[in-house]
């Protein structure tokens, strides 16, 4: 058995960064918030090659004492708590004591720091050693500079993304810090370039305007709601204004950065149904007791755990729905809107009742004798009992032939057997039966292979699948097409046919390269996210293949001076859908994100049902022949369902 050992300081603040540092936005992080903490007013982070080069945070906080720099850098050292009781009334960002210590274990870093006296304090370490310390001059405030992270741990840099996926990183998160301290100062500088700047004075919309852009910054509704535990502050987008992931909702509590789907999922209840799916832009400020909150269950401290949680999240609720009430009220259309009478209660008890439309007959149903009306004339006792002596005989003739069906019922197996022809069409044997049993036993999982298994079809199947037959058009009824070949009936979903010729259409317009475009006089503008920017600017060819002549105007804005004419209605909106879909998409490859543009597009364009004339329904029968795949739109919406004449007979039980 080896010797167990106490492992040497350099290696447990290894292991420790392995917990807190994942990357170089872990290290903006957590000297950002050390810096809020010195109650600093202005922050500025500077990083090269997206961090993996040099990162630096300087601030003008209350600098740290000559005599406290080597305390500052060892681990579980703070000056933010004091003893147990302090761990459970925290309101400080950081109090674990391990940010410095974990940063110095696996990169180069320099630290400049000033109390306000005449003289600052310059360190250096590396690897958790400490190199030097002397005397310098500063300003009051500290500058950290963190150089070469992972240098001394290379297996930890294979797992880094792209340089550009990490500046994402870094503008994230810093967005989110600036959005939970208004009252600060924040800059952000990559590689000499300013990406983000925010004033300080407060104005919590004119930070979301600083990273959103001024127009998102436009249609934010103010919410504001408490309860004797919390106070809630913030901002939401317009039910119109969204984005197609959560990554739009930032919510903070004490000032904090938290992720918690509660809390999410109770914002996107105080909607209601009007995202259609997708989701808002939203800051949420929430204030707390600090004793209702732990922040020691996460390294990072992104996940806490809450007390009254429900009762956070009804709070949360009722203020989204009171902010999105008073817009609706405000506007003029909502003034118009009819109110709408609810349904009587003697029509929803009828609908109710499970055999409103069963007119079905019993099997032993029959017309008694007083009901049967009689002429005139025969009412007299001989012709009664001549026509009651009547029935009784075919009373008696229909009981035994039920009898009989009964017995031939009996007889009969309860099972069907394979080897034996049924007179029955639904287990005829095809002489092809041997055929297809081979081919499917000859796939995985039958034939013992480790390819995916593929779905079997015939080809009878597969023409059907990629070819629709020469349909009759029968007529119309609301917006379903009913169609007929070879006696089959066809059932057609105009608005889901339309959209996979729209498809088809525009994906063979993307794939040539012919866009034909639409000009405009006036170029227009599109204001982004950091973040966002950042992402478009290297999509530029591929919006130029999407018909979309974009160009970088600095600023985190886009000018686009024409669009492609398959765009329908406002362009503004559809053009925006269409980036968002793009800044959304996880495909990396060219001709998948194609794909993708051409289903929302086709999705957008045709949205509604549209009263077709005679020799337009034919025509869309007849262009629905060359779908790509007629029986679905580009979504998996079915578009066309056929009914067979043995669908029909099963339909109306025919033959039972």
């Amino acid at each position: 058995m080896a010797k167990i050992h106490e492992l040497s300081e350099n290696l447990t603040n290894q292991i420790a960064a392995g917990e807190v540092i994942e990357r170089p936005a872990s290290v903006v992080k957590e000297l950002v918030e050390n810096a809020i903490d010195a109650q600093a007013s202005r922050i500025r982070v500077e990083v090269q090659h997206s961090g993996l080069k040099q990162i630096s945070v300087q601030d003008n906080g209350s600098g740290i004492a000559p005599d406290q720099v080597d305390l500052a850098f060892m681990r579980h050292a703070t000056s933010k708590i004091q003893d147990e009781h302090d761990l459970f009334n925290i309101a400080t960002l950081g109090f674990r004591g391990e940010a410095l210590a974990s940063i110095a274990a696996v990169a180069h870093v320099e630290i400049l720091t000033s109390t306000g006296g005449q003289t600052a304090t310059r360190a250096a370490f590396a690897g958790g050693v400490k190199k030097f310390q002397e005397d310098a001059g500063s300003a009051k405030g500290t500058k950290i500079t963190v150089g070469d992270i992972f240098y001394n741990t290379p297996a930890r840099l294979k797992y880094l993304k792209s340089p550009k996926t990490e500046l994402l990183k870094i503008v994230d998160i810093v967005n989110r810090i600036a959005l939970g301290h208004p009252e600060i100062s924040l800059t952000l500088a990559s590689d000499g370039k300013v990406l983000l700047r925010t004033p300080g004075n407060g104005n919590l919309k004119q930070d979301v305007a600083n990273i959103y852009g001024r127009k998102v910054a436009e249609k934010m509704l103010t919410v504001e709601n408490e309860d004797p535990d919390f106070t809630l502050y913030g901002l939401v987008s317009e039910a119109n204004l969204t984005r197609s992931s959560r990554n739009f909702i930032s919510i903070l509590l004490n000032g904090r950065y938290i992720k918690n789907y509660q809390l999410s999922s109770a914002l996107l209840d105080g909607y209601g149904n009007k995202l259609g799916g997708k989701y808002p832009i939203a800051v949420l400020a929430i204030e707390a007791d600090p004793l209702l909150v732990d922040v020691n269950v996460h390294p990072t401290k992104e996940e806490v755990r809450l007390s009254k949680e429900k009762e956070l999240s009804r709070l949360i609720t009722s203020a989204v729905t009171e902010a999105l009430m008073d817009e609706d009220e405000a506007s003029p259309l909502f003034q118009l809107t009819p109110f709408k009478d609810k349904t009587q209660l003697d029509q929803l008890e009828f609908n109710l009742k499970p055999n409103v439309v069963d007119t079905r007959r019993p099997d032993d149903f029959q017309l008694e004798v007083s009901q049967v009306a009689e002429p005139e004339g025969k009412t007299d006792i001989t012709n009664k009992k001549e026509t009651e002596t009547k029935e009784t005989k075919e009373k008696a003739e229909k009981k035994e032939n039920k009898q009989e069906e009964k017995e031939e019922k009996t007889s009969a197996p309860e099972y069907v057997d394979l080897n034996q022809v049924r007179e029955d069409d639904q287990y005829v044997l095809t002489k092809s039966w041997d055929q297809h049993v081979k081919e499917q036993t000859a796939l995985p999982p039958f034939a013992g292979g480790e390819e995916a298994a593929s779905p079997v079809t015939s080809k009878a199947d597969q023409l059907l699948r990629q070819h629709l037959p020469a349909l009759r058009l029968l007529g119309q009824m609301g917006g379903y097409l009913l169609a007929e070949h070879g006696g089959d009936l066809y059932l057609i979903d105009q608005v889901a046919a339309r959209r996979r010729l729209e498809y088809d259409q525009i994906l063979a317009s993307l794939e040539k390269d012919e866009n034909y475009q639409q000009g405009l006089l006036e170029p227009l503008v599109f204001d982004f996210s950091v973040y966002d920017y950042q992402k478009l600017k290297d999509q530029l060819p591929l919006l130029r293949q999407l018909g979309l002549e974009m160009e970088d105007f600095g600023q985190n804005t886009l000018l686009m001076h024409s669009y492609p004419t398959w765009l329908k209605g406002e362009v503004t909106v559809q053009v925006r859908e269409l980036l968002d879909q793009l800044l959304s998409s996880r495909e990396n490859d060219g001709k998948s994100l194609l794909k993708l543009v051409a289903a929302k597009a086709a999705e957008s364009n045709v949205s509604r049902r549209v009263n077709l004339t005679g020799a337009e329904a034919a025509d869309l029968l007849l262009r629905l022949q060359t779908a790509s795949d007629p029986y679905r739109d580009a979504s998996g919406q079915v578009a066309v369902v056929r009914l067979s004449q043995n669908d029909l007979s099963k339909l109306f039980k025919k033959g039972k």
